[in-house]
């Protein structure tokens, strides 16, 4: 075996400031059961630093398979921003056509190239919950929350600027109400009738990010069925991407959802293989 065999190649991507190491692995040849390794990987300090880990790998059902990895290590379902990073690559590397169908455990998401922007089509909004209350750090908390691919809570305030997105993201995140696998937490100002601000702090990061394409979607989504915005929404997160969803919305039930933003190149490099 050479020397080159033992590093893997990877593209450094974000959307909308939320960032991500992107593999080709459709060899299948990525070690991704090794969760330190993967940790170690999304360390800001001494990896590279990312929101997540994503590989493109083969499919039978697909153009290809999206695998996201948070910076614990572990597999979540799905990422919005990251399946939009991940799309551009895939067309750019020739695994999938400019509208492309991607596998997930989620489900079937499909995306189509918009010039260095990508649309995604999102699997079915679930488990919804409106008007909820629940205390948590001592207050009393009304949230709605809709399952956009992974949960979302999302919380209405009516200034962003000085909401404690740490503290009670981190007391939401692990409510019991939200048991046995916590929450996403989102906190949201609506700003006209199709524009939302939010913050949303992040399960598996456990902090806040920049932005969470599926926490996008859901705020989006909640404040629409709170009847506090209507599609198509403009959804501004941390990091001052203008990001689109647009929905047909009928009680709880949404069809037709999408997100419209940006996949941005940073660099590339390569991994040392553990």
């Amino acid at each position: 075996m050479g020397a080159r065999a033992m590093h893997i190649p990877f593209w450094k991507m974000h959307g909308a400031g939320n960032d991500f190491v992107l593999v080709d692995d459709r060899a299948e040849t990525f070690p991704a059961t090794n969760e330190a390794w993967l940790r170690a990987i999304a360390a800001r300090r001494t990896g590279v630093g990312a929101d997540g880990v994503i590989l493109i790998q083969r499919s039978a059902t697909a153009d290809f398979r999206m695998r996201f990895f948070n910076p614990d290590g572990r597999e979540a379902d799905m990422c919005g921003n990251g399946a939009r990073c991940v799309a551009r690559l895939a067309h750019e590397i020739g695994a999938a056509p400019a509208a492309m169908s991607i596998e997930t455990p989620a489900g079937l998401v499909r995306a189509e190239m918009a010039g260095e922007q990508v649309r995604l089509r999102m699997t079915d909004p679930k488990d919804w919950r409106m008007a909820q209350t629940l205390t948590a750090n001592g207050q009393t908390v009304t949230y709605g929350f809709v399952n956009t691919g992974v949960p979302h809570a999302v919380v209405e305030t009516d200034d962003l600027d000085a909401c404690d997105v740490q503290g009670l993201g981190a007391a939401l995140r692990h409510h019991a109400a939200f048991a046995p696998t916590g929450t996403n937490v989102n906190f949201i100002q609506v700003s006209g009738p199709q524009s939302v601000r939010v913050r949303t702090y992040e399960r598996g990061v456990e902090a806040e990010t920049l932005a969470c394409g599926t926490g996008i979607v859901a705020s989006a989504l909640v404040a629409a069925a709170a009847g506090r915005a209507r599609p198509p929404v403009q959804v501004i997160p941390t990091g001052g991407d203008v990001l689109t969803v647009d929905f047909a919305l009928d009680g709880l039930m949404a069809r037709d959802t999408t997100l419209l933003g940006p996949a941005a190149h940073v660099f590339r490099g390569e991994l040392d293989r553990p």
